[in-house]
């Protein structure tokens, strides 16, 4: 990136102005400015901003109200202000930023070009330090969506992402970690699984993410249980207490582009393929993992379709494994119906705590999932079948070694609390006799969305039925929560509009 030395001229005095603008850095300036005047920025041009240490580049946002800037002084947003180690006051300089390679890179992706390790190099070093648009990595997202990445370019990235960010380092031969693909409702295993994990011994320091296109992610599920905004400093703290954590991924700087990515994809509603496999696996190499399980559930409304395409995923996904230095275990589930009742922070982490209780009324078939998912990576560990530590890790939640073990990890965490109720609810009800013999995943997500989740941890769906289930005119199919009463009424009237959301013959 070429960096040409701003004249002085070209000098603003800085105002905070209390904006938050995430993962892009804006800077705020009037229209009759004299430096927008003299070097022609427009509305959303990109700018080279400059204190006397440091420069960023931002996308400019035009100013009409006086009242707000005065024609010598530049607004900037809150992030960039902490990256500049700016002060209100501070004499900043501002000049075009010019082409940056990584764009070229970019364009070349669009164009149906492939890419060598050097421009993800090139690219990930700008999406990490902001020097790329929303608008320049939506582009940059949709390029490498599909099928548009190679097996050698998923390489490339993930190897790129892990560069970039800080590493955890364990003094153990071996560490392990679990992670779903995603795409089925509920299927809430992690948590489980990682108890589980941690009272056979193993070593799992476990960072998860946020919901992307999902109702919940592990990370929204456990914060309605106990803090999960751990430093690494403090990860590692709990992990040599109790052999396991749960903390959002996002709270370190564990491969930072990914998170910068998945904000932007949550917004696009857009899954990678290529781009999955380098944010899971970037996340556990950078973690210290040597050994993962991953949980590929296939089904006609699931993220993967079809057990060929779950195949195909799997194989790329061990072999990018191997290049990184990571054993992989991918594990096809089935994908054809929600995991459990709950869809939603709240009543997802509600099952959890069941299932680790023992509790009589706990939804058989998230127990069953989290025996065998928590049963390979003992497996893996005692260098056995994968399959092979099933019974060891049942008998390990049916003692109560698993929730004993759940609950020290939370209280090192900060303490064990109990998951919010949703105020409002809505029972909808089967309009025939019958039985169940489709559940569309896709449509019931969006429905949970639509009722507040993840944003209100109390809102989701609670399911009452599963394939193959009789019914009869007028039993609840399924309970909708939510928080606010017009969310509740955006997911009816999706429903409304969408009856096929579950399927009675």
């Amino acid at each position: 990136m070429e960096h040409h030395e701003p004249n002085i001229t070209n000098a603003l005095r800085l105002r905070d102005l209390g904006i938050d603008s995430r993962n892009e850095h804006l800077v705020f300036m009037r229209r009759d400015c004299p430096v927008c005047v003299a070097e022609g920025f427009n509305a959303l041009s990109r700018v080279r901003v400059a204190s006397p240490n440091k420069r960023l580049a931002a996308s400019l946002i035009v100013v009409d109200d006086p009242g707000r800037l005065r024609a010598d002084e530049l607004g900037l947003s809150t992030g960039a202000i902490r990256f500049l180690n700016a002060a209100e006051g501070d004499l900043l300089t501002l000049s075009h930023l010019g082409d940056l390679a990584s764009m070229s890179d970019i364009r070349r992706k669009i164009f149906g070009g492939t890419l060598d390790e050097d421009s993800f190099r090139r690219i990930v070093a700008d999406v990490t330090n902001l020097s790329l648009s929303n608008v320049q990595l939506s582009a940059f997202i949709t390029a490498c969506a599909a099928d548009r990445m190679s097996a050698d370019e998923v390489v490339f990235l993930t190897r790129s992402m892990i560069g970039v960010g800080d590493r955890l380092y364990w003094d153990k031969p071996a560490v392990f970690d679990k992670h779903s693909v995603g795409g089925l409702p509920g299927n809430r295993t992690t948590p489980i699984v990682v108890a589980i994990a941690a009272a056979a011994g193993l070593t799992i320091p476990k960072t998860s993410s946020r919901a992307i296109t999902s109702p919940a992610g592990t990370a929204d599920t456990m914060e309605t249980l106990t803090n999960v905004d751990l430093g690494i400093d403090e990860i590692r703290k709990v992990v040599e207490l109790e052999g396991g954590c749960l903390a959002w991924g996002g709270a370190v700087k564990l491969s930072p582009a990914d998170d910068i990515l998945v904000r932007v994809q949550r917004a696009l509603d857009i899954d990678s393929e290529g781009q999955m496999i380098a944010s899971v696996l970037s996340k556990k190499a950078a973690a210290g993992s040597t050994s993962v399980v991953i949980d590929i559930p296939v089904g006609p409304t699931a993220k993967v379709r079809s057990r060929e395409a779950g195949e195909s995923l799997a194989e790329v996904m061990g072999a990018v494994g191997r290049e990184v230095g990571l054993q992989i275990d991918a594990v096809i589930t089935d994908g054809s119906q929600p995991v459990g009742r709950g869809i939603g922070p709240a009543l997802e982490a509600r099952e959890v705590l069941a299932v680790l209780r023992n509790e009589t009324d706990a939804p058989l078939d998230l127990a069953e999932k989290s025996f065998m998912l928590a049963g390979r990576l003992i497996g893996m560990s005692r260098e056995g079948n994968a399959g092979s530590g099933y019974a060891i890790a049942r008998g390990i939640l049916e003692s109560g070694e698993a929730w004993e073990k759940f609950v020290r990890i939370c209280e090192a965490q900060g303490g064990l609390k109990q998951p919010p109720t949703a105020r409002h609810r809505f029972e909808v009800k089967a309009d025939r006799s019958g039985t169940v013999v489709s559940i569309n995943n896709r449509k019931l997500s969006r429905t949970a969305k639509l009722s507040g989740a993840p944003g209100s941890p109390a809102a989701g769906i609670l399911l009452n039925i599963k394939l193959d289930d009789p019914v009869r005119a007028g039993d609840t199919l399924f309970e909708v929560h939510a928080e606010a009463e017009g969310e509740l009424a955006y997911s009816l009237e999706y429903l409304k509009e969408n009856t096929d959301v579950l399927e009675i013959k």
